[in-house]
Order: structure tokens, then sequence, then C-alpha cells
């Protein structure tokens, strides 16, 4: 099954053309539907697939977590995505995805694989909010194969942050409010769990907010933001100060946002901070080909906090020169 992934390193050249790839999977045949759901998660964050090794389980693990396995030397904990999901099956889930996100390694199992699918972020669509609600929020975008089946993208963060309880009140605690008047920052992001965090960030911040739900509404609402500029003779840059994109996103992805943002005379001297669990080197240059500014990995708060004070506080100060 590695074979599939014997050539990640090359797909990351699909970054910035809107485009991605997606490791098909299987959680087994639902016993209150029938019916055998097709699942998805990007490859740019699955380290290999393998054959689920002997599991060692631990007191008081947290919902989900079947324990942890050795690999190469390292402990990595195991979530079972179907319990987690309350997927109501008893099919085994003998097959182990292994991922990373902001240097967290973890195990995912799973019944099956199936292959790795290219797309165009187009192609993925918001889902609607009975399948969300359905799921626990646990979906942020679906895309229709050409046999007629639906592919779900799960919300892997909001797995992590309540499996490995990586978002706790401690990271929060020493954010202090931003001496601002009328800071204000557009951010985009399709997890409902990131979305949460920054909105925490930012109120502790004192920092106005605009919300999207992905990169095709962000970029909605900066046109919207341009044209009410424009009736008001004022710059874009009046309004908001700077934008915080996540690089995965249905219908239009980070990468494409900062790219037209960065190529529009009208969105002049805002810049771009990317916020994502995609954290390698690889996609952290990627970000700045296309006119990223900074970049901060998820799940980092305080980082955060800190990496918006100081781009603020240039974006002002090049006002003030």
């Amino acid at each position: 099954m590695s074979e599939l992934l014997k050539n990640i390193d090359a797909r990351t050249r699909l970054a910035g053309t809107n485009k991605l790839e997606i490791l098909m999977f299987s959680l087994g045949v639902d016993s209150r539907t029938g019916r055998r759901e097709t699942f998805g998660i990007n490859v740019f964050k699955v380290r290999e697939v393998m054959r689920t090794p002997p599991i060692a389980a631990a007191p008081e693990m947290p919902h989900a977590v079947q324990g942890m396995v050795s690999l190469r030397g390292v402990l990595v904990p195991v979530v079972d995505l179907a319990s987690f999901a309350h997927f109501s099956t008893e099919c085994s889930r003998d097959v182990m995805i292994v991922t990373e996100y902001n240097g967290h390694t973890q195990g995912f199992l799973v019944e099956s694989v199936d292959t790795i699918l290219r797309l165009d972020w187009a192609q993925m669509r918001v889902p609607p909010q009975m399948l969300t609600a359905n799921l626990a929020s646990l979906v942020t975008a679906v895309t229709e194969l050409q046999d007629g089946r639906l592919v779900m993208m799960l919300d892997v963060e909001k797995v992590l942050a309540e499996t490995a309880q990586i978002d706790n009140d401690l990271a929060y605690q020493d954010i202090k409010p931003l001496e601002m008047e009328g800071a204000t920052v557009l951010f985009a992001d399709d997890s409902s769990v990131a979305r949460a965090q920054i909105v925490r960030t930012l109120d502790r911040m004192g920092v106005r907010h605009y919300a999207a739900i992905n990169g095709r509404h962000a970029w909605q609402e900066l046109t919207k933001l341009a044209a009410y500029a424009d009736t008001q003779n004022r710059r874009v840059r009046d309004l908001v100060q700077l934008v915080l994109t996540d690089v995965e996103m249905p219908e239009l992805d980070g990468y494409m946002l900062t790219r037209n943002i960065k190529n529009d005379p009208r969105f002049a001297g805002i810049p771009v901070l990317m916020h994502s669990s995609l954290s390698s080197m690889s996609n952290r240059k990627l970000g700045r080909a296309v006119g990223v500014d900074e970049y901060v990995s998820k799940f980092e708060p305080h980082r955060l906090a800190e990496t918006l004070a100081r781009m603020l506080g240039q974006a002002a100060a090049a006002e003030a020169a």
C-alpha cells in the first residue's frame, strides 16, 4: 500500500494551482444505512499506509483512541475514525493511515484504502448543513465522482483537537490585548474548530474580524469591501489590515486566494499570513512563491497572536511613515 504514496514529494507541485490529491478510504458499511461511504484525506498529510501493527492500550485514553503503536522507535497514538464519528459498523479496521499535522504524527484506523484522486479545489463543495449535523461537523468538503459516489473530506483538525487535546485554555492564557485601535483581520478556514481557535485568539487580542468558511467566500468578502471602500473614497487597507488564511479549503484554496490578493492593486499593502497544519518547508516555500508574507502553524494560539501583533504593528508603522 505504501506504493500509493511513493511519489508524494513530487505532488507538492500541485500547490498554487488550486488542485489537490486525496487518498480515498472507507470506514466500513454503516449498519444504520447499509451503505459504504467514501471519505478522503489530503495526500500532503499522509506519511504512509500500512497494515495495523499490534496496538498497546493504555488506561484513560480519550474517546476513539485505541492506544499506541511503535513506528521505527516512535510512539504513535492510534485513532479509530469510525468510533470517533459514531459510525455504526462491525467491519474490522486493519488498515492504518499514518498522518502528520504540525509535527504531530498519528495513525487513523480505516477499513480499506481505495486510490488517490487528483482534482481541482473548485470541485470540492461546502457540504449541506444536514450532512455536517449528522456527522457532528466532521465533513469540511464534498465532491462527486464520475460513478456517482460522494467523497467526504473529514475535518482531521477536529479529530486531533478532541483526541490529542492540543487545544486547551492554557494556550490562550498569556495572550494580551493589542493596543491598536481599529485593527481588523479577515480570516478564512473551512474547519469549524480552527475558526473557533482563531476567533478566540483575536477576541483576546481585542482585534475585530471578518470570518470566511473558505477561500472563495473570503474573496467575495474582500471584493465587497473593495466596492464599499470605493464608494467611500477610501482604501481597502483602511478597512482590513491583514488577511489570515488556511491552505486547504474547498472551492478556492489559500494559495490561490493569496495570489488573487497580491495580483489585485485594490488590496495593495494588505499582508497575508498563512495559517495551516501543512507545516513542511516545501509548503512554506510554495506560500512565499504566491506572495504569502508570513507563515504560522495551527494549534499554536500564542505564536499566532505574537505574529499577528507584529504584522499589524508593522502595517500601522508603514502607514504612519
